[in-house]
């Protein structure tokens, strides 16, 4: 049984912990929110509109006590940005596993991940957006730009407008695959692949990336149609984080190295044959 403790008690949060309470092989211990919220000290059933739990909200600076006393095997972070590097280093000397899925990270704050999971050899699930089908988007991006290295590359995503990064982490991390898979093909990157970033209502969130030649284009979207999708990534990946050791992202969860590497393995055996 995986003890887990929610980090960040929004609508992103609650769904998640709705999706855990139904697993079996998890029990949510906890929830954390900020020390101004009018949820601390009320059960978890209470917040979801479900029968009591036996799991309470905590306040932030009531996380040495959820260490010690509840022991979670994992948390899962979906606060934001400053919280997180508030709480990482307690978080990471426990030894429990971190799976964060917030945004607005500074390249500073991710080598600083990379560092505390080394020296407390604990596990770091690092996803700027943890919904399974980004994360395939994002790899995609990478092998298209590999191969359509003369096309024109953009980047057009959409939140709702109470999301606060803007382009969203995401996005960033696309133009990175982008950059990346430009990079192998020997193209010099002068430019930063541009990002369309909208904010608006209710938008859970969309991720469209152009690639544009002379005489056809290409289009891969992605599109989160509720907050479950975020919860469904979630869960993959407190399975993965439990009990690793080291900094991981999403294409670790989803092993999408030998995913590839099963694919060419066939087609070089189907040529084989065919050649044979």
């Amino acid at each position: 049984m995986t003890h887990v403790c929610l980090i960040g008690f929004g609508r992103t949060g609650m769904e998640i912990a709705r999706v855990i309470l139904n697993q079996r092989d998890m029990k949510l211990v906890g929830a954390i929110c900020s020390e101004f919220s009018g949820k601390a000290g009320k059960d978890i059933g209470e917040i979801l509109g479900l029968p009591e739990t036996g799991a309470k909200i905590y306040t932030s600076n009531q996380l040495s006590y959820i260490v010690e006393k509840l022991k979670p095997d994992v948390f899962v972070d979906f606060s934001n940005y400053k919280a997180t590097m508030k709480h990482i280093k307690t978080i990471s000397e426990s030894g429990a596993g971190l799976v964060i899925g917030t945004t607005g990270f500074s390249n500073t704050d991710i080598m600083r991940m990379k560092v505390l999971a080394k020296k407390n050899n604990s596990g770091i699930l690092y996803a700027p957006n943890i919904t399974l089908g980004v994360n395939v988007m994002m790899l995609l991006s990478n092998i298209a730009a590999r191969i359509l290295s003369d096309y024109d590359f953009e980047i057009s995503e959409a939140h709702h407008k109470h999301k606060k990064d803007s382009p969203s982490g995401t996005a960033l991390k696309i133009a990175d695959q982008i950059e990346e898979g430009l990079q192998s093909s020997g193209v010099e990157v002068n430019e930063s692949i541009p990002i369309h970033a909208v904010r608006a209502g209710g938008i859970v969130g969309r991720h469209e990336l152009l690639i544009a030649g002379e005489n056809d284009k290409l289009e891969i979207v992605h599109e989160s149609f509720s907050r479950k999708a975020f919860a469904d990534g979630a869960i993959r990946g407190i399975r993965f984080i439990k009990g690793k050791k080291g900094f991981f992202e999403m294409q670790d969860v989803l092993n999408l190295e030998k995913v590839l590497a099963s694919y060419f393995d066939k087609r070089k055996i189907a040529i084989m044959n065919s050649s044979s």
